[in-house]
């Protein structure tokens, strides 16, 4: 498991984002210490990955401020964030399809120039995935969800990243691919890597997360420990139908 700190890396205060007319996150407020799993769960449609696209320079804040490393980065570009370490998957996975995925995992790389690391770091990678190895001259494309969604977490582990967003990653996935993409979040995890794991499946993500802030209509309706989150009657029956 990874060490934990005090030190909070990432912190969103009173994020606000609109757009087509609609204000789709209202006020929220989230922060990630080093270390940590944590989770933000909540129905479709609450805000979830509209505040992770905001965090990520994908949408444009319309209020509140995003601080990174104790610095604000409204306003950054999508490019700095990632090459100082802030890198999401998005929902969609979004491989390169008709590139291989050796090629997708270079491309991962590409704000580095160190090459001994970077072919260390797909070693690594094909370890952590081994059906990336086997298929590794495999076009993209040509893969299962299942394996496209570690191809997409590989490619993002291949930036070197201080906080790793992850957005619906079981999405559509069967329930054993979903059984090892959980897996995967946890080596991770253990790996050191702080992550926010934005998730529909909430009794998943809850039982490996530090702490959890539940969503709905674009405000924080409830935040806590993920286990102690996890057994509270409200959330087990708006989330888990209990």
């Amino acid at each position: 498991m990874a060490e934990k700190s005090d030190k909070v890396l990432l912190q969103i205060k009173g994020l606000k984002v609109a757009y087509g007319g609609i204000q789709a996150v209202k006020g929220v407020d989230m922060e990630v210490r080093e270390g940590e799993l944590v989770t933000l769960i909540g129905s479709n449609g609450a805000g979830k990955t509209t505040t992770m696209k905001a965090v990520t320079a994908s949408l444009i804040a319309n209020d509140g401020d995003i601080e990174y490393l104790g610095r604000s980065i409204k306003g950054r570009g999508a490019w700095d964030l990632v090459k100082e370490g802030l890198v999401m998957v998005p929902e969609g996975r979004g491989v390169f399809a008709r590139m291989t995925i050796t090629e997708n995992l270079l491309m991962g790389a590409y704000t580095r120039n160190d090459n001994a690391g970077i072919q260390a770091d797909i070693e690594k990678m094909f370890t952590i995935f081994p059906r990336l190895r086997e298929r590794k001259d495999q076009l993209a494309g040509t893969m299962s969800g299942g394996e496209q969604q570690m191809l997409a977490m590989g490619r993002a582990l291949m930036s070197q990243p201080k906080v790793l967003l992850l957005d619906e990653p079981s999405m559509g996935l069967s329930p054993i691919m979903v059984d090892k993409i959980f897996e995967v979040v946890r080596d991770v995890y253990a790996l050191g890597v702080t992550i926010v794991l934005v998730e529909q499946n909430a009794s998943r993500a809850l039982a490996i997360a530090d702490r959890g802030y539940v969503m709905e209509s674009g405000v924080i309706t409830m935040t806590g420990p993920g286990q102690e989150l996890l057994s509270d009657p409200r959330v087990r029956a708006a989330y888990l139908g209990e």
